[in-house]
């Protein structure tokens, strides 16, 4: 049973260091330490210094699927589930029963994971460069009761790409922050891998790469999907439109901000 009281002096806590959803986060934590006093006032008190609540809580859902979050993972977002909407439809549009799918930078896995629940016949391919969050996607792997091939690889390496076969579908959410944005980081995503949020100066670095290196791992009118940071989309036409992709089309988050881009290899001629 809650000690309302007690609940009322977290949440308290919570907003007097400015945690807008103090509310929120204090129910999370009571739900999921019950009975524990002490764990739940220590986990409050850290959330109130700016920790984040999904790394506190150890998991996080995407999708309406659970997945187990650490400091060496991206936290999973609600925009990102763009990707998942935009890989299926193309799918069904275009009947792709069985595809191949790469889900390149695939931190904790959720993508990938995502993609094998919705789209159970496809082939699912996870490359992540960090041996910890390898670690963490196979833990979701088994959370989720799905098979996928995980590889821990670098995405920007040529000996990666001969890895895998030819691919249907290649879907990433690179690091596309720029050094601005990293030197105003919000407090809570301090806490997050800073390898997987810095894109270069203009943190377009991992586009340009990624596109010119997986390009010919796509078979004929093959898709390429990207998560992009707001703004860039314009700029990711552009690199994608002198690497042979055409049909780019742009999708908008829940914000209303242009979060996917979403291109179609030119058939060779």
């Amino acid at each position: 049973m809650v000690n309302n009281e007690f609940f009322r002096e977290c949440v308290s806590l919570m907003k007097k260091n400015g945690i807008d959803s103090a509310y929120f986060d204090t129910k999370c934590i009571f739900e999921d330490f019950p009975e524990d006093n002490e764990k739940i006032f220590s986990l409050v008190k850290k959330r109130a210094s700016g920790y984040p609540l999904q790394y506190l809580l150890g998991q996080w859902e995407f999708y309406g699927y659970p997945f187990r979050v650490n400091e060496d993972v991206l936290i999973p977002r609600a925009d990102t589930e763009l990707l998942i909407e935009n890989v299926v439809d193309i799918c069904r549009k275009n009947n792709l029963s069985s595809p191949k799918i790469a889900d390149l930078c695939s931190g904790s896995g959720c993508i990938a994971v995502t993609l094998k629940k919705q789209i159970p016949s496809a082939e699912i391919y996870a490359v992540e460069i960090s041996e910890k969050a390898v670690e963490v996607i196979r833990e979701n792997a088994v959370l989720n009761d799905v098979e996928i091939n995980i590889f821990h690889a670098d995405v920007l390496e040529s000996e990666t790409v001969k890895k895998l076969p030819e691919l249907d579908i290649i879907v990433c959410n690179p690091p596309y922050l720029t050094q601005e944005e990293m030197d105003g980081l919000q407090k809570e995503v301090t806490f997050e891998p800073p390898s997987a949020l810095f894109g270069g100066t203009d943190g377009l670095d991992f586009y340009r790469k990624i596109t010119a290196l997986w390009k010919n791992s796509l078979l004929k009118n093959g898709w390429l999907l990207y998560e992009s940071g707001d703004g860039q989309h314009k700029d990711i036409k552009n690199i994608l439109g002198k690497n042979n992709f055409y049909n780019i089309t742009f999708s908008r988050d829940l914000n209303h901000i242009i979060r996917n881009v979403t291109a179609q290899k030119q058939e060779d001629k």
